[in-house]
């Protein structure tokens, strides 16, 4: 079963983050991410708090292994495994979590201007890049978001992260339903106009925690 929130942002309350997300709060130079941010992540510790019967702000919040190097930046997870499986993505005014009982990415996004397409499209499969080209300039941007959104919250699912041969190796489709993924089942998630979301869920038996995407994603070394 997979859980999924939207969170708008809130008046800055940061009382139930930890040190380290505190931080990365007071770091961010928008009041508005700030407060994002800080919305998010409470939200997400009221529903472990809640999960796992303890306090939120008592709810410790660890790193896998990396699947590709074993180190400390894989995929965030409750301490010592107890817990759903969760993901979380935020945006400009907008944030998505996802909740299930196994393996999870979540990420969300604005539609992107034309010049930021023509900077990152070259990542993408090159079908999907062929189906961006075939396309209207108007529907260039949703389509171009529903890929990019699909292919993060499979890579954020294995704890991969987007850099490296990951995104270019994984085909998800630019149109309207995505396409099938073997291990993960990927859907869009409805958000409001000016955004695209996506989360991606391991199958049941199909794949480990951390087995990648595919063999060329094995250079990725950057994760968000």
């Amino acid at each position: 079963m997979t859980e999924i929130k939207l969170v708008r942002p809130a008046p800055l309350d940061v009382s139930l983050l930890d040190t380290d997300e505190r931080r990365r709060a007071a770091a961010l130079r928008r009041p508005a991410d700030q407060e994002l941010y800080a919305a998010a992540h409470s939200a997400l510790r009221r529903h472990l708090g809640a999960c796992l019967s303890v306090d939120p702000a008592a709810v410790e919040l660890v790193r896998l292994p990396c699947p590709l190097c074993g180190g400390p930046h894989g995929r965030p997870a409750v301490a010592g495994g107890s817990g759903p499986h969760f993901s979380l993505s935020h945006t400009d005014g907008l944030a998505l979590l996802a909740f299930a009982d196994r393996p999870v990415g979540a990420d969300v996004e604005r539609l992107p201007s034309a010049e930021v397409m023509t900077d990152v499209a070259a990542s993408l499969h090159p079908r999907e890049q062929d189906e961006l080209a075939g396309l209207p300039v108007a529907e260039r941007p949703l389509a171009f978001a529903r890929c990019w959104t699909r292919k993060e919250a499979c890579l954020k699912g294995t704890g991969e992260g987007l850099a490296g041969g990951g995104m270019a190796a994984l085909l998800v489709g630019t149109g309207p339903v995505p396409l099938d993924v073997p291990g993960w089942a990927v859907r869009d998630v409805a958000v409001p106009d000016g955004y695209a979301a996506a989360v991606a869920v391991a199958d049941r038996g199909d794949r480990s925690p951390s087995s990648p995407t595919s063999p060329s994603a094995s250079s990725v070394r950057q994760h968000r």
